[in-house]
């Protein structure tokens, strides 16, 4: 089944000399329930592909149906009710409110979801933190921040969660712990994950592979027997 199916997208941003075409005319079908990556280097259009995606920004021309329905006709508040009930977004920075523990930033999510205090609680012991849930975000590591960003991403069970390189700000050892996480998710909930990333290493573990270059899909591949988080070396 399709996740997401792309038709002819173009997005452009400027005009005349100072036009950069960040999408230019792709074509392709994201399956669901799989561990994608978007692969390529910085300013390849990766994370323009994933804002498009998520409904963050509209593209210049072209269709995205997500299974079936058209979300570049979205209207801003439709966009913004699409992301609030479909799409969970996990970011390099884990914007954390500072002045709220563990659980409460969780919560902060929840309850603009319209969910229970349980689900925020749910969600974090889902990524190991049932124990430092009343913890400040400065009394947390780098690892344990992004996974409580992590647990408001899936505290409202989002069909899709889309990660622009969460692990970028990691070290080694921690940023496999955040990839153990999302693959352990993403096979329990039968969810969708979208992860971008500049690291060929972590394109390994993905089920699909997405490679994207100056704006246009160069491959798509399929990892037959996809490697395990642990077994990622970069």
């Amino acid at each position: 089944m399709s996740l997401f199916t792309i038709n002819n997208l173009i997005k452009e941003y400027g005009e005349k000399e100072a036009k950069v075409v960040a999408l230019n005319n792709i074509s392709l079908t994201i399956p669901s329930g799989k561990f994608v990556v978007i692969l390529g280097a910085s300013g390849s259009g990766k994370s323009t592909l994933i804002n498009m995606l998520g409904c963050m920004d509209k593209p210049t021309s072209g269709q995205i149906n997500f299974h079936q329905t058209d979300i570049t006709s979205f209207n801003k508040k439709q966009m913004t009710s699409f992301r609030g009930e479909n799409i969970g977004f996990v970011f390099q920075s884990y914007n954390l409110l500072p002045d709220l523990t563990a659980l409460e930033n969780v919560e902060f999510s929840t309850e603009l979801s319209g969910l229970s205090r349980n689900e925020a609680e749910k969600a974090l012991s889902m990524v190991g933190l049932s124990k430092r849930m009343n913890h400040y975000p400065a009394e947390l590591s780098g690892g344990e921040q992004q996974r409580v960003s992590i647990a408001r991403a899936i505290a409202k069970n989002p069909k899709v969660l889309l990660c622009d390189e969460p692990t970028g700000a990691l070290d080694f050892n921690t940023g496999i712990m955040v990839l153990e996480v999302l693959r352990d998710i993403q096979q329990k909930e039968k969810s969708s994950v979208l992860f971008i990333t500049h690291n060929q290493g972590i394109a390994e573990m993905a089920d699909v592979v997405i490679t994207v270059r100056s704006g246009e899909i160069q491959s798509i591949t399929e990892n037959d027997v996809p490697i395990s988080p642990s077994e990622v070396v970069w």
